[in-house]
C-alpha cells in the first residue's frame, strides 16, 4: 500500500513539473511574439518618416506614438494648419493660443488656414517653460500674444532643405535657422521634428517658445 502511494505521488510530481515547464515555455513564446510587433511598429514609423522626408531626432518617436488617424504624420497632410495642429497631441497649448482660447481677442485661425506658411511650432512642454507672469500677460495682452505667435510664422512653405538661414517672420523680425540633418536649431530652440506637412503649411516642432524681443 505504501509503495502504491509513493508511486502515485511520484507520478503527480512529475506531471506538475511538466505542466510548469509547459507554462514557462508558453510565456516565452508570448514574449517572442510581442517583440516582432514592437519591431514592426518602429519599422513602420521609420518608413513614414522617410516617406515624408522629415528631419529631427523626435520624428520616429512621434510616428510611433501616433501611427495613424488625423494626428498622425500622414493624417495631418489632409487638414489646414490649425485643424491639423489641434489633432497633434503635442500642440494643444499652441492651438489654444491661435484660436482665441488663451486670449479671446486673438484668433488667427482663418489667417493661418488660408495661406501657405512655414510654422515653427512650440510643443506643450515649451509653453510650460514660460514663467507664469509671462503667460498671464499673454492671456491679457492681445498685441503681445499676436506678436509672439506671428514671430513663429514665415510666409511660404520651406522644406527642410530650404529652411536653413535667416527667415523673415510674419511678425516683421527675422529668426535664424542653423544646423543640418537631425541637428537643427531655430534661434536657441532645438528642432524636434521638421518638415511635417499640412494642407497649407510646413511645420517644425521646436522645444522652446521663441522670443521676438
Amino acid at each position: 500500500m505504501n509503495t502504491s502511494i509513493r508511486r502515485t505521488l511520484t507520478v503527480g510530481a512529475a506531471l506538475t513539473v511538466t505542466a510548469g515547464l509547459a507554462a514557462c515555455s508558453g510565456g516565452s513564446d508570448d514574449k517572442s511574439e510581442a517583440t516582432p510587433t514592437t519591431v514592426q511598429t518602429t519599422a513602420a514609423a521609420n518608413v513614414s518618416v522617410a516617406k515624408y522626408n522629415l528631419v529631427g531626432p523626435g520624428c520616429a518617436a512621434y510616428a510611433t506614438q501616433v501611427p495613424n488617424g488625423k494626428g498622425s504624420i500622414e493624417g495631418m497632410t489632409n487638414d489646414p494648419l490649425v485643424t491639423a495642429a489641434s489633432n497633434n497631441p503635442m500642440l494643444k497649448t499652441l492651438t489654444q493660443a491661435v484660436s482665441g482660447k488663451l486670449n479671446p481677442k486673438v484668433n488667427l485661425v482663418d489667417t493661418l488656414n488660408g495661406q501657405p506658411y512655414t510654422v515653427f511650432a512650440p510643443v506643450d512642454t515649451a509653453f510650460a517653460q514660460l514663467p507664469a507672469k509671462r503667460m498671464n500677460k499673454l492671456k491679457k495682452d492681445a498685441d503681445a500674444l499676436t506678436g509672439l505667435l506671428t514671430y513663429h510664422v514665415v510666409a511660404g512653405q520651406l522644406a527642410p532643405g530650404k529652411v536653413i538661414g535667416t527667415q523673415l517672420t510674419v511678425q516683421g523680425k527675422s529668426l535664424r535657422v542653423t544646423g543640418s540633418g537631425s541637428t537643427i536649431k531655430v534661434n536657441n530652440a532645438n528642432m524636434i521634428c521638421g518638415g511635417i506637412k499640412t494642407a497649407n503649411a510646413t511645420v517644425y516642432l521646436i522645444d522652446k517658445v521663441l522670443d521676438p524681443s
